[in-house]
């Protein structure tokens, strides 16, 4: 049990004893990979410059590893979990392991891909260790819900950090990359190896940091900047003209659309940032909603 000295975390063997105590066997349809390593879980909370006053959203705790780091310093956690047993398990874990912040979490049992409000204070940051197979459509979806989020730090795949910090112009820009800064700075904050998780995940990790800015100033909606986005990229080898054609009405109008945009028409999507996607659905002819 953890002494006056301060909250323990957590380590393999405990882990394992949690894992055990739970009859869990972590599963690939969740994307379930548990942090093992405390110096992790430490490292992740201070890139993430959570402090005192902050009021921190954590997706998929899992078995707690990281809400107790979160703990030690944050205002606030809310945790999300959608794992039943997981979620019901994990404040007896934190007041076993750091007694004196057990009511300082609120364990929410939901799916992050679908909640559409939290309890309590607002959230200022988004700190979590997000499973694999969801990381990109959950990050996006809290950015849209929780304007509150100042700034955030994320463990992903390696593969997505490198999407989600790309650059225009370069190999692994995509959708994630463009509709991240829509909402935020996004940064590569360094990576993190396999053998700090259970089970170990065939692949590396990445942590992606991003801070929150305000949206382009623009008469067009998100939602027809991100129809933009995605049609560019559906189309991914085509010149714009030809990718936009459908959206457009027809390629003179995709044409005239670009050209009004200060876009060359036979550019490819990849090589335009926000700024440019936000001209375009400017520039094209939507029709009024009825």
């Amino acid at each position: 049990m953890p002494t006056s000295a301060g909250p323990r975390l957590l380590g393999p063997a405990e882990v394992r004893q949690l894992a055990a105590e739970l009859d869990l066997r972590p599963t690939k349809q969740r994307g379930q990979n548990f942090v093992i390593d405390a110096n992790t879980v430490r490292r992740i909370v201070r890139e993430s410059g959570v402090g005192p006053d902050d009021v921190v959203l954590e997706v998929g705790p899992g078995l707690g590893s990281l809400t107790l780091a979160l703990l030690e310093v944050a205002r606030h956690v809310v945790a999300v979990e959608v794992d039943e047993v997981l979620a019901a398990r994990l404040p007896a874990t934190v007041a076993a392991y750091a007694p004196e912040q057990r009511d300082r979490l609120e364990v929410v049992l939901a799916d992050a891909m679908r909640v559409t409000e939290l309890p309590g204070p607002s959230p200022t940051a988004l700190v979590a260790n997000l499973p694999y197979n969801v990381s990109v459509p959950v990050l996006l979806h809290l950015m849209a819900l929780l304007p509150s989020l100042e700034r955030g730090l994320v463990m992903v795949q390696a593969e997505v950090a490198d999407r989600l910090a790309a650059p225009p112009g370069s190999k692994v820009y995509g959708v994630p990359s463009v509709k991240a800064a829509w909402y935020a700075d996004v940064r590569r904050a360094g990576s993190v190896g396999r053998n700090v998780f259970w089970p170990a995940p065939n692949v590396d990790s990445g942590l992606v940091a991003w801070t929150r800015r305000e949206p382009p100033v623009t008469t067009a909606t998100r939602e027809q900047v991100f129809t933009v986005i995605d049609t560019a990229f559906a189309h991914r080898r085509k010149a714009l003209r030809g990718a936009l054609r459908g959206l457009a009405g027809s390629a003179e109008a995709a044409v005239a659309a670009l050209e009004a945009a200060g876009v060359d028409p036979m550019a490819r999507g990849e090589v335009l940032d926000i700024a440019a996607y936000v001209r375009i659905a400017e520039a094209l002819p939507w029709e009024d909603p009825e």
